[in-house]
């Protein structure tokens, strides 16, 4: 397989709902992206309908310790070039103008079909990937170039059983001792997207009163990947616990300087935030785009109920809020591709709009379509439940890469100032 070669995986003939008409083509304008972040949007729509909708079901309802990575999925996505958008052209990036806005339209298109796999995605290149991109030369060319050419796995290791959104230095429980030139890891991360495949994690250590950031390959002695968890949604997007027992590493495992970690970390999530928003705002479409379809072909007491003004004021007020939360993602996006390391507000509210209306879209869609928005998939003849994996799935991206709470926080402090919240 090539990197450039098209893929379209094979799969067995299923029982499909009808194709719903793509109402974003319709109802939103873009007049802010770039010409080449449009472009790119069409390319990675294209992708995602032929390579990812086919096998988006059965990455939806799969059981994470026995149906695993989909590295059918993900070899499409590097054999499409889709891991060389967010980078420059020295590391094998396509080296575009816009890559910020570009990644994530291109999370927005592959959560369209599959969320999981737009959030494979972001934890590969958004946040394993730029936070390598940080680093020296010798650094980008031993670890990120592969991960941009797809021949390795890219994880992210900040989440332990007692730390999240909190970061602190006296939060993080993992600790990197000095020894010699190098240094001795040891600890426990959780959550940790990618962990079971992984060829290199980016973990965040406590080095005395700071935070530092470490590349850390899973083949090191002392690294054991955990059991995968079993989760509610997003069952495609392993997670599992990395233990770091005594791992020794050279002083070259230091990504950026010692005590720098938490700021490369704080980038490198604010950036991941702008990614989950545009994932969100993904489903929150595909659900709408059901919806509609469902509304405008299902009759009930006399009429469609696409005819019943409930359902119109309902979809007209969910067409508003999919226009200002993709407005959002971009805005957010376009100001990180200007040099903003911290876009705010645009990346908070982007990633709180998004995530949020994504779930409240899929609530709807699963009322709307009534028992079959409720099942996986019908006895009588095997037809796809249309939006119960995006209720399932949206729900996650109200709590990862900073719960919607932090982000009201962080809006909060920008309206009020640190010294009335702290």
């Amino acid at each position: 397989m090539t990197p450039s070669s098209p893929v379209t995986l094979a799969v067995e003939p299923t029982q499909a709902s009808p194709v719903p008409e793509r109402m974003a083509d319709e109802l939103y304008h873009d007049l802010v992206s770039p010409d080449e972040v449009r472009r790119l949007r069409a390319r990675v729509r294209e992708f995602a309908a032929r390579a990812i909708e086919p096998v988006a079901h059965r990455i939806a309802g799969g059981d994470e310790r026995l149906d695993g990575f989909p590295r059918d999925a993900f070899e499409a996505m590097a054999a499409d070039g889709l891991f060389r958008i967010p980078f420059p052209s020295d590391v094998g990036g396509k080296g575009l103008a816009h890559p910020a806005t570009a990644t994530a339209v291109a999370v927005e298109e592959l959560a369209y079909y599959s969320n999981s796999v737009a959030a494979i995605y972001d934890v590969h290149c958004i946040l394993a990937g730029t936070a390598l991109d940080q680093g020296s030369d010798e650094q980008r060319q031993r670890w990120l170039r592969p991960i941009v050419d797809g021949e390795i796995v890219g994880a992210f290791a900040t989440s332990e059983p007692g730390a999240s959104s909190d970061l602190s230095p006296a939060a993080v429980t993992t600790v990197a001792t000095p020894e010699g030139d190098g240094w001795i890891l040891s600890g426990r991360k959780r959550w940790i997207t990618n962990s079971v495949v992984a060829g290199v994690v980016v973990v965040l250590a406590r080095t005395g009163d700071s935070l530092t950031t470490f590349i850390v390959p899973t083949s090191a002695p002392g690294v054991t990947i955990g059991t995968p968890d079993r989760k509610l949604g997003n069952r495609g997007q392993i997670t599992a616990d990395v233990i770091l027992d005594d791992v020794r590493l050279g002083a070259e495992s230091v990504l950026g300087r010692v005590g720098g970690g938490l700021r490369i970390a704080l980038q490198t999530l604010t950036y991941g935030r702008i990614g989950i928003g545009a994932a969100g705002v993904g489903m929150a479409q595909a659900a709408f785009d059901r919806t509609v379809t469902h509304l405008k072909s299902r009759h009930a007491f006399g009429g469609s109920l696409a005819s019943k003004q409930h359902w119109q004021f309902v979809m007209a007020d969910y067409a508003a809020d999919l226009e200002a939360a993709r407005s959002l993602y971009i805005k957010a996006a376009l100001r990180l591709d200007a040099g903003e390391r911290f876009p705010e507000p645009e990346a908070a509210m982007a990633k709180l709009r998004g995530t949020d209306l994504a779930a409240r879209i899929a609530r709807d869609a699963v009322q709307a379509f009534g028992g079959l928005g409720f099942v996986r998939s019908l006895g009588a003849d095997d037809t796809e439940g249309p939006v119960e994996a995006i209720y399932r799935d949206s729900k996650i991206g109200e709590i990862y890469e900073g719960a919607n709470e932090i982000q009201r926080w962080v809006l909060a402090r920008q309206i009020f100032g640190r010294e009335h919240t702290g």
